[in-house]
């Protein structure tokens, strides 16, 4: 559950979703201006395709563009799926960067609430802790 929060929190602060829904309009948008404008595209299966392949820079060559606007919006498609793909390598980062945090809080926590209850542990649980402090110190030298 605290995963999914997490991951909603992200989403949220960095407006991911909004970022992604101006994309796909962008991407449908630029389907339909190449179908319309574009001599050499037929379709628009062919602008979708097209779109596809600027998107994910594959440029199979089958469908080339020929005017200068549609050269213009196709540099602009590739730039805008380039910083998209930034972002969704961003989030996976900074998911796991935060949830690793957390596990360091948590773990943290404990250890804290631990040593709060010192006199009240059993001497399995203080030699536990007393490793535990062995193993930290060796980690900072």
């Amino acid at each position: 559950m605290k995963r999914v929060r997490l991951v909603r929190n992200i989403l949220n602060r960095t407006y991911f979703l909004r970022i992604m829904l101006v994309f796909l309009a962008f991407m449908v948008f630029c389907s339909v201006f190449f179908w319309l404008y574009e001599p050499s595209i037929q379709t628009m299966h062919d602008g979708v395709w097209y779109v596809y392949t600027v998107v994910t820079t594959i440029g199979f060559g089958d469908v080339l563009v020929e005017t200068l606007p549609s050269r213009v919006l196709s540099i602009l498609l590739s730039i805008f799926s380039h910083f998209s793909l930034a972002l969704i390598t961003g989030l996976v980062l900074t998911f796991f960067n935060e949830l690793n945090a957390m596990r360091h809080k948590d773990t943290l926590s404990a250890f804290i609430e631990k040593l709060k209850h010192l006199p009240e542990l059993s001497k399995e649980e203080l030699e536990e802790i007393s490793e535990k402090v062995k193993m930290y110190e060796e980690r900072r030298s």
